[in-house]
């Protein structure tokens, strides 16, 4: 596995692969996207992302590592193996060589400090846990896992099947009705057994640093409380999106979201909050489903913004 190192201040940034997504249609990703629009802008289409013939789009899962300041840091662990998804076909029972692919990139699971989940879907937390034979328990078994603590009492209701709880939830967060919900199972699997463990810690993302230099920035609407990770050091600022964007395309038109976005209007806003963030300060943008390097440039040009990987 090549490994591209990339370098925010002092910190360094790697890619460790997980899977490859490529049976998703431009019509089922993005519903209110026409494949005939995007035929008029050519300049929007890159076959590392979309495949014009075929009108599929090209998606990566993967987790970001970070070391900074002698610390090993995980952006989201991905879907993990062995994880009971029937409702999602291409998440479902997988048996990867993720963790072999992280020792490839220099990391035990013993050698990770923190992981910092930019939210509680099931492409996001898997590895938090793998099964031992007889229950879920931690991967990473020295790592605080850090989320929002808004998103883990949503999880905790709507686990407990207490409509009334994930109602106030929902209510504090402000963003309306939801026109889809967490995948099952997720919560209970990957996140109630770090917390048995003692492994967790819950934030309030509202922009105060959670670690020296990496900071919680709220962007909710793809879930209940989606957080974006900002990371600055020495003067240099890296972006870890999570699910604002699934595509380059919804740069290209910030009006539309995912099928898998839970609050779209809310979604939409935070999407051109963070893009309009990252295309101002410069700050380098690191995607969690943009396929190839996964790394790029945000611009604005007015009416939209532009995206240009980084290799």
């Amino acid at each position: 596995m090549e490994t591209t190192i990339f370098k925010v201040g002092t910190a360094t940034v790697v890619k460790v692969p997980e899977l490859e997504l490529k049976d998703f249609t431009l019509s089922q990703l993005l519903p209110a996207l026409d494949p005939k629009v995007v035929e008029k802008h050519p300049d929007w289409i890159d076959c590392r992302t979309y495949d014009i013939k075929t009108a599929r789009v090209h998606l990566s899962v993967h987790t970001w590592v970070i070391r900074l300041s002698g610390k090993v840091i995980l952006i989201d662990t991905g879907v993990g193996n062995d994880k009971d998804r029937p409702g999602l076909k291409a998440l479902d029972h997988l048996n990867n060589p993720f963790l072999q692919r992280l020792a490839q990139a220099g990391v035990q699971p013993e050698e990770v400090d923190y992981i910092l989940l930019t939210h509680i879907h099931a492409d996001h937390v898997g590895w938090n846990t793998f099964w031992n034979g007889n229950k879920w328990i931690p991967t990473f078994p020295n790592a605080t896992v850090i989320c929002s603590e808004l998103e883990w009492r949503y999880g905790v209701a709507l686990t407990a099947v207490d409509e009334n709880a994930a109602a106030a939830i929902r209510a504090d967060a402000g963003i309306g009705d939801p026109v889809r919900l967490p995948t099952p199972g997720v919560f209970r699997d990957s996140m109630m057994p770090i917390e048995e463990a003692g492994r967790l810690r819950r934030v309030v993302a509202n922009g105060s640093e959670v670690l020296e230099g990496i900071r919680f920035i709220s962007s909710p609407g793809h879930s209940v409380d989606h957080a974006s990770i900002s990371l600055v050091s020495n003067g240099e600022e890296a972006v870890f999106g999570g699910d604002i964007t699934h595509h380059p395309f919804e740069l290209h038109r910030p009006d539309i979201v995912s099928m898998f976005c839970e609050f779209p209007d809310a979604a939409r806003r935070s999407r051109q909050k963070i893009a309009r963030h990252v295309a101002e300060s410069g700050a380098l943008y690191f995607s969690s489903h943009f396929p190839a390097s996964s790394v790029g440039r945000i611009t604005f040009d007015e009416e939209s913004f532009n995206w240009q990987f980084v290799e």
